[in-house]
């Protein structure tokens, strides 16, 4: 199972760049764009703060690979 996640797309979305984003958040734009494509996870620290910022569910923003199979069967 591996968590996937819709930043990128939330992102794009609300018109904010990477590196907007990374300075928001204290980080790198390198962390945003591994975070991007699911080359890295976030801490659970960096997750929260990545929901707070995005102001959405954490469902909206994560969720197991595992997850997205079973809805497609259904």
């Amino acid at each position: 199972m591996r968590v996937i996640n819709h930043i990128k797309e939330i992102r794009l979305q609300r018109g904010i760049t990477q590196v907007k984003m990374a300075e928001d958040l204290q980080i790198t734009r390198q962390t945003i764009n591994a975070i991007e494509k699911n080359k890295y996870n976030p801490s659970l620290e960096l997750a929260l703060k990545l929901i707070a910022y995005f102001d959405v569910p954490i469902e909206e923003v994560f969720y197991l690979e595992e997850d997205l199979t079973k809805e497609e069967k259904t």
